[in-house]
């Protein structure tokens, strides 16, 4: 097989950083604690900087300058951009320019983490190679009208180097010396970072390859829960591309989404206000629309080729008839401004519940 690498699209600094941050932290960090003890000030640090980078990128980069999900006051607002800053993934500007043109153009040639180019490609192959064509950074006016992020953007290297890797090397120093300053730049520095950008490029990577489908099929995007654990809620992200302002991503009450509980905490404190929220009948209506959907495909597949008993296919068309009904129901209720019960939305997602199990659990008949 001749590999081709196109030299002449290659981001050299991107991928220069990328090669040595990676290998400090994969290969050296390791190696250091293997032959060093690290003091527990080291690794509380670590776990701090660990949770202040990562809600920075999901809290601030992501809900609050890319998706205007909430408005915060300038403490949060300058937080998450000295924090953000400290993950190395480029000032707010180039992150929401990117962020948002994805959401423009998801799974399209525009796409600047587009799947359909691989996993690699969305992973981290965008980071590392230059488009043919440089795509201009002309839709992030409104986070250009804030002080802060014009600081943060012009002296964003200042502020990687100095907050995310030296100011922890220089505690450890103060702390233990040289062995000190080691474990701060190359565990709660290098190591931390390498952790953080991992999780982040998860998302565009095995986000749109692995997981459920539960609100709409339209794009890639996926609800994994087990990505949600290590990216602060992240993870729903099929719930996200279908609702983006939406300050929540894991939306059900049993969804892991620290991100979401930090911002209702901040709300409490006063600190952030305006949260963006669906209502419950519009995600209902998208469960059922998208249920209906792949039921009904799902039968006609199974239909044309003749495998599916009739008493099955009985029961799924049924519940389709029911699930049509509800949905008209809901719509009647949205368009006379009728307010919806509790009990009417546990109903509807009861039964769209009990279709998408009888799907699952519908097999050909053997040949």
């Amino acid at each position: 097989m001749n590999l081709r690498i196109p030299f002449h699209r290659v981001n050299w600094v991107n991928t220069s950083f990328l090669f040595v941050i990676t290998s400090v932290g994969i290969i050296a960090g390791p190696i250091f604690l293997f032959k060093n003890s690290v003091s527990p000030l080291m690794w509380g640090l670590f776990a701090f900087y660990m949770i202040a980078t990562g809600l920075s990128i999901t809290l601030g980069y992501h809900r609050l300058f890319s998706h205007l999900s909430f408005k915060a006051r300038w403490p949060v607002r300058l937080a998450t951009l000295v924090f953000g800053a400290c993950a190395f993934e480029n000032s707010v500007i180039h992150w929401a320019s990117d962020h948002r043109r994805h959401h423009k153009h998801v799974d399209g040639e525009e796409d600047p983490y587009d799947i359909s180019k691989g996993f690699f490609w969305a992973h981290m192959g965008w980071i590392l190679f230059k488009l043919d064509a440089e795509q201009p950074i002309d839709n992030v006016k409104d986070l250009r009208r804030d002080a802060l992020v014009r600081f943060q953007d012009k002296f964003y290297v200042w502020i990687a180097v100095g907050a995310g890797l030296v100011l922890p090397a220089v505690i450890g120093y103060i702390e233990a010396g040289a062995v000190g300053a080691w474990a701060g730049f190359l565990i709660v520095g290098a190591l931390r970072v390498v952790l953080v950008q991992q999780c982040t490029f998860f998302i565009n990577s095995l986000c749109h390859m692995i997981g459920n489908q539960p609100y709409s099929t339209r794009c890639s995007a996926r609800d994994s829960w087990v990505m949600a654990l290590v990216t602060y809620g992240e993870g729903y992200h099929n719930y996200h591309h279908e609702f983006q302002h939406d300050y929540r991503n894991g939306v059900k009450p049993w969804n892991f989404d620290p991100t979401k509980w930090s911002i209702m905490i901040l709300e409490k404190l006063g600190l952030v206000s305006d949260l963006r929220r669906v209502p419950t009948t519009k995600i209902v209506g998208a469960e059922m629309v998208e249920a209906k959907r792949k039921a009904e495909a799902r039968l006609a597949e199974l239909s044309q080729q003749g495998s599916l008993s009739e008493q099955a296919a009985a029961k799924i068309e049924e519940l389709v008839a029911q699930l049509s009904k509800n949905l008209e129901e809901l719509e009647e209720m949205v368009t006379e401004k009728v307010e919806t019960s509790r009990e009417n939305v546990k109903r509807w997602r009861k039964e769209t519940k009990e279709l998408i199990a009888q799907l699952g659990a519908l097999r050909p008949l053997p040949a």
